[in-house]
C-alpha cells in the first residue's frame, strides 16, 4: 500500500504531465515584410485576445501592432523586440513567442528558437524562401524545432501552389506535405481544399472577406461535391494539384514531421484572416507538447521534476514609467508560483519571484502559476541574462545559449567625460540583455568598447537608448571588420601581429579574431593552418 506522500506526489506528477501536454509554445520566423506582425495579430484575434486587429492595408498607412512597443519599431512598421502572447485555444495553452521582424535582431530570434517547442515558418507568397527564412530554418534545423509552412499573402499576386513547395524541397531539403491547398490561384483567393488520406479532398472551406481584415473571415464549408459544382474548373485543378501531391508522397506523416523531415503547409493571408484559424487547428493537433530539456551534463530534465527554467530574453525600459528590466523565462520543468523563491545557478543566490507577469507588447498580467512550457516574465532580474538557468531543490544548470557570429563592428564612448560612470553601467546593462556582443581589449581600453553586431540597427538601438535611459550622448565609429572568429589565447598572440586583424576578448570571456573581409581569413588560415579559428553560430564561411 503506497503511503500519503507518495500518492501525493504521484498526484502531482499526473497533474504537471498533464498541465505540460496541453501546452503548445512556438515562434514565428520569417524575412521581415512577409507577414509576421499580421499573422501574430490575426492569431490573437482568433483566440479572441484582441477584437480588431491593428494592421490595415498599405505599409505607409499601417497602424502600429499590438506587439509592437518602441518608437524605432512605430515609426518604421518592425519588430525589434521579442514578446510574448499566451491565450487558450479549445482545450490547449497557447504560447506565441513574438520574435523581432528585421534580420539585423536574427540573433534575438535565435534566443526565442531555444524557447520553444516548434516553428511556424512564413513564406511570402511571390517571393518565395527569403535568406532571413533561410537563416532561421537551419537554426531551427539545428535546434531540432518541426517546423510548421505558412505561404502567405495568397490574396495577393504570387507564384503558383506547387512551385513553392518544389523551391522547398530543392533549396533546404525539407518536403513539404500540405494539409491545405488554395482554391484560386494567387491574388484568388477563394478558400482552402482541405486534403484526407491519400490527397483526396474531404472538404472546401470558403473565405469572406471583411472590411480592412479587421475582424474573423466568416467561412463556410462545403463537401467535395458542392464545392465542384460552386467553383467548377478552380476546384478541379486544386484537386488535381493535391493528387501529384499524394503521387509525389507528399502526405503528412506525424513522425517525419518531428524528426524534422517534413513540413504541414498551409496556404493564408494573414491579413484577410485567410487560413488563421486552421493554422491554430494545425499547431494544437500536430505540435509537439514541452519535452525533457538535457542539462549541461546531458542528462534530460523532465517535465514532471521540480521547478526549473531558462533565461532566453532580457528586455529594458518596456515601461517607460518605471524603467524596469524584464527577464523573460520558459518553464522547463515543475510549477512556478508567483513569490516562490528560486535559485539562480550561475550565482548561486536565492531569486524572489514577486513580479511575475506576461507580456504582450505594452500590455501585462500578473502570472500566479505557470507550468512547462509557459513563458513568465521576471520584473527587475538585474541578476539574469539569457541563457541563465532558475531552480529549486537539487541544481540544476542547462547549456548557455550561443552567440551569433556578428558582422558588423564600431567604438562606442560617451561625448561627455563626466557621464562616463553612466556610460559604463549603460553598457554593462546592454550587454547583459544581449542587445549587442560587448568586446574589450588591452588596447583600446574600456572607455571605448568594441560593439559587434549582426546587424547595424542594432547599434541605433544602443544609442537611442543610451541616450533616452540613461541620458548619455554617444558617438558611434564603424570599425573596418566584416568577419569573426572563435580563437584561443595560444592563437590571438599570432593573430594580433597580422595586418587586418584585432583580437578581443568578449565578456563572456570568448575570444574573438576580427578580421578585416573574407579574403584577409583565407589569407591568414593557408599560411596559418595550426592557428584556432572557428565558426561561429550562423556565421559566413
Amino acid at each position: 500500500m503506497s503511503s500519503p506522500t507518495a500518492s501525493a506526489t504521484s498526484a502531482t506528477a499526473g497533474r504537471l504531465a498533464g498541465e505540460a501536454a496541453r501546452r503548445r509554445t512556438f515562434a514565428v520566423i520569417s524575412h521581415p515584410d512577409a507577414g509576421k506582425s499580421t499573422l501574430t495579430e490575426a492569431l490573437a484575434l482568433h483566440a479572441k485576445v484582441i477584437s480588431e486587429a491593428g494592421a490595415i492595408h498599405g505599409k505607409a498607412g499601417r497602424k502600429s501592432t499590438v506587439s509592437d512597443w518602441m518608437e524605432m519599431e512605430k515609426a518604421r512598421g518592425i519588430s525589434v523586440s521579442s514578446t510574448a502572447l499566451q491565450f487558450e485555444y479549445g482545450d490547449c495553452v497557447i504560447n506565441l513567442v513574438d520574435t523581432p521582424g528585421h534580420s539585423d535582431f536574427s540573433e534575438d530570434t535565435y534566443r526565442v528558437l531555444t524557447a520553444v517547442d516548434a516553428a511556424v515558418m512564413l513564406i511570402d507568397a511571390a517571393k518565395g524562401l527569403e535568406p532571413q527564412t533561410l537563416k532561421l530554418f537551419q537554426v531551427a534545423r539545428d535546434r531540432g524545432i518541426p517546423v510548421i509552412t505558412v505561404i502567405n499573402k495568397w490574396d495577393r499576386p504570387g507564384q503558383a501552389p506547387l512551385e513553392l513547395l518544389d523551391e522547398i524541397i530543392e533549396r533546404i531539403g525539407l518536403t513539404p506535405t500540405p494539409l491545405f491547398l488554395p482554391v484560386g490561384i494567387a491574388g484568388d483567393f477563394r478558400g482552402l481544399l482541405r486534403r484526407g488520406e491519400e490527397g483526396a479532398p474531404t472538404e472546401y472551406i470558403h473565405f469572406t472577406r471583411t472590411a480592412g481584415g479587421a475582424t474573423i473571415a466568416p467561412e463556410e464549408h462545403y463537401t467535395p461535391e458542392q464545392a465542384l459544382e460552386r467553383e467548377g474548373e478552380v476546384w478541379i485543378t486544386a484537386v488535381e494539384e493535391s493528387e501529384l501531391l499524394s503521387a509525389a508522397g507528399q502526405d503528412h506523416d506525424q513522425e517525419l514531421f518531428l524528426a524534422g523531415h517534413t513540413s504541414p503547409v498551409i496556404y493564408a493571408s494573414a491579413m484577410l484572416n485567410f487560413g488563421v484559424r486552421q493554422l491554430l487547428d494545425t499547431l494544437v493537433e500536430l505540435a509537439p507538447p514541452p519535452r525533457g530539456r538535457k542539462d549541461v551534463n546531458g542528462v534530460p530534465r523532465e517535465t514532471t521534476a521540480p521547478f526549473s527554467a531558462v533565461i532566453f530574453k532580457v528586455q529594458a525600459g518596456m515601461d517607460t514609467a518605471h524603467r524596469d528590466r524584464l527577464a523573460f523565462m520558459r518553464i522547463v520543468s515543475g510549477e512556478f508560483e508567483r513569490g516562490m523563491v528560486v535559485t539562480h545557478a550561475q550565482t548561486g543566490r536565492p531569486f524572489a519571484t514577486k513580479y511575475a507577469l506576461t507580456v504582450f507588447g505594452r500590455e501585462r498580467t500578473t502570472v500566479d502559476t505557470a507550468y512547462p512550457g509557459d513563458v513568465v516574465g521576471l520584473v527587475n532580474a538585474t541578476a539574469l541574462a539569457p541563457g541563465h538557468t532558475l531552480f529549486v531543490d537539487k541544481k540544476v544548470e542547462f547549456p548557455p545559449i550561443p552567440s551569433f557570429a556578428p558582422e558588423h563592428f564600431a567604438t562606442l564612448r560617451a561625448q561627455t567625460a563626466g557621464k562616463y560612470k553612466q556610460f559604463r553601467k549603460a553598457i554593462d546593462q546592454l550587454d547583459s540583455e544581449g542587445v549587442v556582443q560587448v568586446l574589450r581589449n588591452d588596447v583600446r581600453g574600456d572607455a571605448s568598447p568594441v560593439l559587434a553586431a549582426v546587424g547595424p540597427m542594432q547599434f541605433e538601438v544602443v544609442t537611442a537608448r543610451m541616450q533616452s535611459e540613461f541620458n548619455v550622448e554617444t558617438q558611434l565609429d564603424h570599425l573596418p571588420y566584416q568577419l569573426a572568429r572563435r580563437t584561443d589565447a595560444e592563437s590571438a598572440e599570432e593573430l594580433n601581429r597580422q595586418r587586418g586583424v584585432e583580437v578581443f576578448t568578449r565578456s563572456d570571456g570568448v575570444l574573438l579574431a576580427l578580421f578585416s573581409d573574407k579574403w584577409r581569413l583565407q589569407y591568414i588560415s593557408k599560411e596559418m593552418p595550426k592557428l584556432t579559428l572557428e565558426l561561429l553560430v550562423a556565421g559566413t564561411e
